[in-house]
């Protein structure tokens, strides 16, 4: 086991014939509903939001799919082999819980806005709520803010493929973004939920192998419980630094609002479902499959430490335990899972992404030129062309930025908060108060938040950097509103918040987006 070890860290494994023959398999899959999907895109509401006709269930599991890219099994895998049980707690239960709230709260107001707006961005409503500087601004933040995240997730699947096959980072990240590429530009939304489906199935059967050959190499199944007794004790508790309740409860706001729509990929599942009631059982499912699903995945990742103890590069632990236990054909069958994960993902931000850029980030920067509702589809597969070069060269540099980890948990915990709450709380009639003035205060606040505790304040907890940003915007976008109750609410504002209230979606008749007015608070 040792030799075997030691030849994993180093990177010189290679895929047999058996692996490539499950790889083929299920890059042909893929290319057949990638394939069926390019003839559902007729247009840009095809590409965008699959026409409106996404089902509850495929909405539910590609959302689900769509929140989390291979760096579970890179960056996450580290910190539960370091840090064992706190992971779950930290990262799924939060997101479980505030996708359930979501699923009341935000959900079907998504879709009731498709059909009340004809949006296909999860962005263009806001010019209406707001004005078109408001939505500008938070469309431009919003895209180079993924820019890094998606970053991120190219040199994370970057990790794997080197411990698979040995190809260095530069060359994975190359590839993978290659293949991205040809996957995004294509099929649009409606191949994004059924690859994503496709990758849940083989996903599951990749976490059965990994289960039963981890439970085989402890002595059987029962070991799976006792195997507390021989981690660490520390590695058994929910709770633990820097993993602390305040960094919980502060990952659990973040969450609430990123994947309710603050992610814009994940908003645009639930634009694309039929009515109010599906996106919301569609977001009840995901939350479903947060809680549960999370355990199969990571718990092969806690026993790590039993059978692989001492590891320089806990990264690699999750791709060294395949490796190393897995006959060849299931070993495929776990890479193509953890590859294609963050392919689905990053197809899916991809598509978001272009939504914004093309239907309004273009029409306003070259209104002679580019028509919001005459969207190309050759202006949509050149924005994801340039988007994924502009990504790949991010994650070339991921480390400029403090790698992988810091990408997501930082950098994406601590700037999402203060885009997300102008556009999530804009939904609610609560805050029909808070106006252009208090988004982009907010906004503004959030991110002078951001630099403060994380270049200017030495030694805060990590908790506090990702905590201080959002909680900064939310007092002020919520305060500037309830601190005004006299401030009169333009109509069309009054009129929009009060349908997208209403549970009646069956009453919903189409009315075209009217020009934007300024909102002066």
């Amino acid at each position: 086991m040792r030799f075997g070890r030691i030849q994993m860290e180093r990177g010189s494994f290679i895929v047999k014939w058996a692996d490539l023959i499950v790889i083929g398999f299920y890059i042909l899959l893929v290319m057949g509903a990638t394939y069926w999907s390019l003839k559902q895109v007729k247009n840009s509401n095809d590409f965008f939001a699959a026409g409106g006709k996404l089902p509850w269930w495929l909405s539910g599991v590609s959302h689900h799919m769509s929140g989390y890219s291979a760096a579970v099994f890179v960056a996450y895998a580290a910190v539960a082999y370091n840090y064992g049980f706190t992971m779950y707690v930290w990262w799924a239960v939060p997101i479980a819980i505030g996708v359930f709230a979501g699923s009341f709260l935000f959900a079907p107001r998504w879709a009731r806005l498709r059909r009340r707006l004809n949006i296909e961005s999860p962005m263009e409503y806001l010019s209406i709520r707001y004005n078109v500087p408001t939505q500008q601004m938070m469309a431009w933040s919003g895209v180079l803010l993924k820019v890094f995240d998606v970053g991120a997730k190219w040199a994370a699947i970057a990790v794997i493929l080197n411990v698979f096959t040995g190809l260095d980072i530069m060359t994975g990240i190359f590839i993978s973004g290659a293949v991205g590429l040809f996957y995004t530009a294509i099929g649009g939304l409606w191949a994004d939920a059924l690859n994503d489906f496709g990758q849940f199935i083989v996903q599951l059967l990749a976490a059965a192998a990994m289960i039963v050959a981890v439970a085989s190499r402890l002595g059987g199944f029962g070991e799976l419980l006792t195997m507390w007794d021989r981690l660490p004790a520390e590695h058994s508790m929910p709770l633990r630094e820097p993993y602390t309740l305040g960094f919980v409860l502060a990952y659990l706001l973040i969450y609430t609002f990123s994947y309710n729509g603050g992610t814009w990929n994940l908003a645009q599942r639930f634009i694309a479902s039929p009515r109010g009631k599906d996106a919301r059982k569609a977001a009840v499912l995901s939350s479903i499959l947060y809680l549960v699903w999370p355990l199969f995945i990571f718990y092969p990742m806690w026993a790590a430490p039993i059978l692989f103890p001492g590891l320089e590069d806990p990264t690699k632990s999750y791709s060294i335990m395949a490796t190393e236990l897995l006959p060849h054909g299931l070993i495929g069958l776990v890479l193509i899972a953890m590859f294609t994960q963050t392919l689905a993902m990053t197809s899916s931000d991809a598509n978001a992404i272009t939504a914004v850029v093309t239907r309004d980030i273009l029409p306003v920067m070259f209104p002679k030129k580019f028509q919001k509702n005459r969207t190309s589809l050759f202006a949509v597969r050149l924005t994801v062309l340039i988007f994924i070069l502009v990504t790949v060269m991010i994650a070339l540099n991921a480390k400029s930025f403090g790698g992988v980890l810091d990408l997501l948990i930082i950098w994406f915990g601590g700037l999402v908060g203060p885009i997300s709450i102008p556009m999530l709380l804009g939904l609610l009639p609560w805050f029909r108060r808070s106006g252009s003035a208090a988004a982009i205060t907010s906004w503004c606040a959030g991110i002078a938040a951001f630099i403060l505790v994380k270049f200017v304040i030495p030694d805060l907890s990590t908790a506090a950097v990702v905590a201080a940003p959002v909680l900064t915007s939310l007092v002020i976008y919520a305060g500037m509103g309830w601190l005004n109750p006299n401030k009169v609410v333009r109509a069309e504002v009054d009129e929009l918040l009060d349908a997208l209230n209403r549970d009646d979606d069956d009453d919903y008749a189409p009315v075209p987006p009217k020009g934007a007015v300024t909102d002066a608070g």
